[in-house]
């Protein structure tokens, strides 16, 4: 499979082929998986992780019997929250759009006092309690300025919350506004 037209057709929800996973139940996932939800949930969507098929999981030492997937489609779906904070990379602001993370997490059945471990595709896995992401207000970024994220890029998913409405981050410079703010994100572990 050409690994482009495998990523625009995540990239714009659209169905295409998807390698069969186990079903743990009868939700189902149209298009690849973009997000990965383990540990502590009770709304699994697919089996355990497969040392073959999951070789990025594999090879960053992840295991889990349950997860719950999420593909472009069933984010987007959701109700999205758009935020504009300055962005370290330009010292701009950007508006980015997607769901909040505790819309996701309860769409996977996550406990409401559970702490996350939330992966990046680079292995950076900052940790947060859900009551912390829910203060917060932080999002699943599937948008940003009005496009899908691109894989190579910021995304094509990124946990982050609006740093400069919050004082405590807004005061810091704003290359430490987002420590836990994990770009291409593609996992997270719930711990009860």
């Amino acid at each position: 499979m050409d690994k482009r037209h495998f990523l625009a057709g995540a990239l714009a929800g659209a169905a295409g082929p998807v390698l069969a996973q186990p079903q743990v139940n009868a939700l189902t996932v149209r298009g690849p998986a973009l997000l990965t939800v383990t540990g502590a949930i009770t709304k699994p969507n697919r089996g355990p992780l497969d040392p073959v098929l999951d070789q990025m999981m594999a090879k960053q030492k992840l295991a889990f019997e349950k997860a719950r997937t999420f593909d472009f489609a069933a984010l987007a779906a959701m109700t999205a929250v758009a935020i504009k904070p300055t962005l370290e990379y330009d010292n701009k602001p950007h508006q980015l759009r997607g769901p909040l993370l505790t819309t996701v997490l309860r769409a996977a059945g996550a406990p409401h006092d559970a702490k996350l471990v939330m992966r990046a595709i680079d292995g950076y896995a900052p940790a947060i309690s859900i009551a912390e992401a829910r203060r917060l207000r932080f999002i699943v970024a599937t948008h940003l300025d009005g496009k899908p994220m691109p894989l190579g890029g910021l995304g094509p998913l990124w946990a982050l919350f609006d740093a400069d409405r919050f004082p405590e981050s807004k005061a810091k410079p704003v290359t430490e506004r987002f420590a836990l703010c994990p770009w291409g994100l593609y996992h997270i572990d719930v711990q009860a």
